[in-house]
C-alpha cells in the first residue's frame, strides 16, 4: 500500500519476474491470524460441505477484503500473495516486485446463498480491471487484477463474466481488460496485521481501487442470488465507498 515499496532495489516494474529471478522465500508459512476479526470464522479451516473458495486481487488487498467479507453468504475471508514464484513471501517481498505474486483475497462462501456469479459481480465493479501492473495511485505487479479459481466450473464463468464485461466497459470508453485469469495456484496467507486490516483499531483507512462505475449485468450462465438490496450498499460513484461503509455484513 501506498506505494512503499514500488521502489526497492532490484525491482521489476511493469512486468512479472520470471521464476529465475524471483526472491528464495522460505519452507515455513508466515504467522498469521486463525480468527476472522469481523466474522469470527476460521481463516484457514478446511472447506465444509456447500462451500466453496476462490481468491481474487483487485489492488490492495485492503479494502478488497471489506468488500467481500460485508456479503451475505461468505463464510470467511483472508488477504495473502498468490500468482508468483516465491514460497511463503512476506509483505516486504511482495511489495519489492522481485516474487511475482498480486494481493489477493480468498473468499469462502456458503452457495446455497451467494452464487459465484455474485462474487463476481462485486470483482469486476469495485476495481478497474483494466489498468495492468497497477490500481489507482499504487503501482507494480502485487496490484495487478487477477481470478484464481478452484474448479473448472468457476473458470468458466470467469471468462463468460469477463467477455459480457468487455463489452460494457468497450461501450462505456475503456481498454482492454488485463486480468489474469488462473486456476489453483498456491495461496500464501498474509501475516496477521494485514487480515482485516480496516476492521483493526488504530488502521488508516485507504484503498487504491478506482472502479469503472459500470455496473456487470447479467451474462450466460449467471446466477445472481443476491438483492438489489444489498448492491445498493455499495455506491461506485463514491471514491473510497467501501471505506466509508460499515464494517459488519450486509443484512437481508
Amino acid at each position: 500500500m501506498f506505494g512503499l515499496f514500488n521502489q526497492a532495489p532490484g525491482a521489476a516494474k511493469g512486468r512479472i519476474v520470471s521464476a529465475e529471478e524471483a526472491l528464495p522465500g522460505r519452507d515455513t508459512p508466515l504467522a498469521t491470524a486463525l480468527t476472522h476479526v469481523v466474522l469470527g470464522t476460521p481463516l484457514q479451516a478446511p472447506l465444509l460441505p456447500g462451500q466453496e473458495e476462490a481468491f481474487f486481487g483487485c489492488g490492495c488487498f485492503w479494502g478488497a477484503e471489506k468488500g467481500f467479507w460485508r456479503l451475505p453468504g461468505v463464510i470467511t475471508t483472508a488477504v495473502g500473495y498468490c500468482g508468483g514464484h516465491t514460497p511463503n513471501p512476506t509483505y516486504e517481498e511482495v511489495c519489492s516486485g522481485r516474487t511475482g505474486h498480486t494481493e489477493a483475497v480468498r473468499v469462502v462462501w456458503d452457495s446455497e446463498q451467494v452464487s459465484f456469479a455474485d462474487l463476481l459481480k462485486l470483482f469486476w465493479e469495485c476495481h478497474d480491471p483494466t489498468q495492468g501492473m497497477a490500481q489507482g495511485n499504487d503501482r507494480g505487479s502485487q496490484y495487478r487484477s487477477a481470478i484464481v479459481t478452484t474448479t473448472e466450473a468457476q473458470a468458466e464463468l470467469v471468462r463468460a463474466s469477463r467477455d459480457h464485461y468487455q463489452q460494457q466497459l468497450s461501450a462505456a470508453g475503456f481498454p482492454e481488460i488485463t486480468t489474469d485469469l488462473l486456476a489453483g495456484p498456491p495461496f500464501y496467507f498474509a501475516e496477521t496485521h494485514h487480515q482485516q486490516y480496516l476492521a483493526r483499531p488504530g488502521s488508516r483507512p485507504y484503498c487504491s481501487a478506482r472502479p469503472s462505475g459500470v455496473r456487470l449485468t447479467p451474462f450466460p450462465g449467471a446466477s445472481f442470488q443476491l438483492p438489489e438490496a444489498v448492491w445498493s450498499q455499495y455506491d461506485w460513484s463514491i471514491q473510497h465507498c467501501v471505506l466509508r461503509s460499515s464494517n459488519e455484513p450486509i443484512q437481508v
